[in-house]
């Protein structure tokens, strides 16, 4: 009888999840920013868009796109900046959570370099 390899799950060690990256991954599902983001909606239609495009002329100029998108992401989820000033203690010196912000700035930044074709030239 041919015996089956454990799951890979099995064999990993569980690490404990800090509490910025458990505050992150909350406010990213949405939950109770539906509001938010239908204010940001109406606001943009209202005035000139923030966000016109995707579309820069370098990587570089694109990789500035994906701070600001990750930053408008951080006000759009809390847009009281007394809130957001205060919470930045508990992160600024928290290698687990600059490593998450990290992250969602390269997501960004993979949605932004797709929009440009990478950059590449004909």
């Amino acid at each position: 009888m041919t015996r089956l390899a454990p799951p890979v799950l099995s064999t990993m060690k569980t690490a404990k999840m800090p509490s910025a990256v458990l505050m992150a991954m909350f406010l990213s599902l949405g939950l109770g920013s539906s509001a938010l983001a239908e204010e940001e909606m109406k606001q943009s239609k209202s005035s000139d868009s923030w966000l016109p495009s995707l579309i820069t002329e370098t990587p570089q100029e694109g990789f500035a796109l994906a701070v600001t998108l990750s930053q408008k992401g951080v006000g759009t989820t809390q847009p009281d900046t007394s809130v957001r000033k205060a919470l930045r203690g508990a992160y600024a010196h928290d290698p687990d959570s600059l490593i998450a912000v990290s992250q969602v700035i390269a997501t960004h930044f993979q949605t932004v370099a797709a929009a440009n074709d990478y950059w590449k030239e004909d």
